[in-house]
């Protein structure tokens, strides 16, 4: 089920404004799941849906960024991959981070779009201009978000709030669209 916590109405307006897109890792561009091979290698899923998504913010002319708590190549690689120009691992205050974020581009925390999965993610969940979980987020980030996405985390959350930003923005995906990331 998918909650909205406001009227769609307010949900376009809040998204008109967004300029700046950061995404916590696990949970919600993976599945929140830890995977070793024999040797001890870690390996995280990562949807490709979510990111062409962030390739096409992008290309619409939005800033892309990962803040998590995690510090792994795995993480470092995606976001080289995905040239997502802010990539920032092991930050225990990932609202300090936003903050410092949106002061070097000239926005205000309004234009920030944000999407986590967890109690480390509530204090800037709250603080941004909108914020999402994916469907099986955390009670205690589902309830400080603008909107609970119909799907989980790694398996299209980011994407779906990806779509609802362009489309507010009036952007269309198939005019930016691109190969597959």
């Amino acid at each position: 089920m998918t909650l909205r916590k406001r009227p769609r109405k307010a949900l376009a307006a809040k998204l008109k404004r967004i300029r700046l897109f950061a995404t916590d890792v696990d949970g919600v561009l993976t599945d929140a799941g830890m995977y070793y091979s024999e040797s001890g290698e870690e390996m995280k899923k990562f949807n490709t849906r979510d990111g062409m998504g962030i390739k096409l913010l992008q290309r619409a002319g939005l800033i892309t960024a990962i803040v998590t708590q995690e510090r792994t190549k795995l993480v470092a690689w995606r976001g080289e991959k995905l040239m997502i120009p802010e990539v920032h691992q092991g930050v225990m205050d990932k609202l300090s981070l936003v903050r410092e974020m949106v002061a070097r581009h000239g926005l205000s925390m309004d234009d920030v779009a944000y999407i986590g999965d967890d109690v480390n993610d509530v204090a800037t969940l709250a603080a941004v201009g909108f914020s999402a979980t994916p469907a099986d987020g955390m009670p205690q980030a589902a309830g400080v978000v603008d909107y609970i996405c119909t799907k989980k985390g790694g398996e299209g959350a980011v994407r779906e709030i990806v779509e609802m930003i362009l489309e507010a923005q009036h952007k269309s995906v198939k005019a930016i669209g691109g190969k597959r990331q």
